[in-house]
């Protein structure tokens, strides 16, 4: 058994997770991922189970755009905005992927995506509201376990444009 998949055995992350921290030479960041005894799918429950804001977890959420998978990076309490990102990408069409569609191009299902390790090479955009935390939890790969990391450092493994696609309220 090769060390990455021993730590990733020992955190809970998934191995192919655990094997892309590596070789983006982050493997202490698998010493901190932490593992929940339920499911945490949402935002909110990844939050209440971590006693931290809903803004700071880290939202991988996976989009078609003119059918083409995109990626985008989104704070736990801001939904995502399908026109802006359209227009980011000079899209004609932007639809939320159907959960098929985010396990092949992922390779983690819906509630476990994490921000950067996927089975395909996707488009990133991160919305800027990330950048208001000194740390974000994100999705480690399994929606049981999450991992701690500054918001320009995931922002910069994940090689995402920063973006303001946020949903306004009014």
């Amino acid at each position: 058994m090769t060390t990455a998949a021993t730590d990733a055995d020992n955190s809970g992350a998934h191995p192919r997770f655990a094997e892309a921290l590596r070789d983006l030479g982050l493997g202490e960041v698998v010493s901190r991922v932490r593992r929940f005894p339920e499911a945490t799918r949402t935002a909110a429950e990844a939050a209440a189970a971590l006693g931290c804001e809903l803004s700071q977890i880290c939202k991988s959420l996976i989009f078609a755009a003119d059918g083409v998978p995109v990626l985008v990076l989104m704070d736990g309490s801001s939904r995502v905005d399908l026109d802006l990102v359209r227009k980011e990408l000079g899209a004609d069409k932007v639809t939320r992927a159907k959960a098929d569609v985010v396990r092949e191009t992922t390779g983690y299902s819906i509630g476990g995506v994490p921000p950067f390790g996927h089975r395909t090479q996707t488009r990133v955009l991160a919305d800027r509201s990330l950048l208001e935390h000194e740390v974000v939890w994100a999705a480690a790969g399994t929606p049981y376990t999450v991992f701690p990391m500054t918001p320009r450092d995931l922002v910069a493994h994940a090689d995402a444009t920063l973006v303001d696609v946020r949903e306004r309220t009014s």
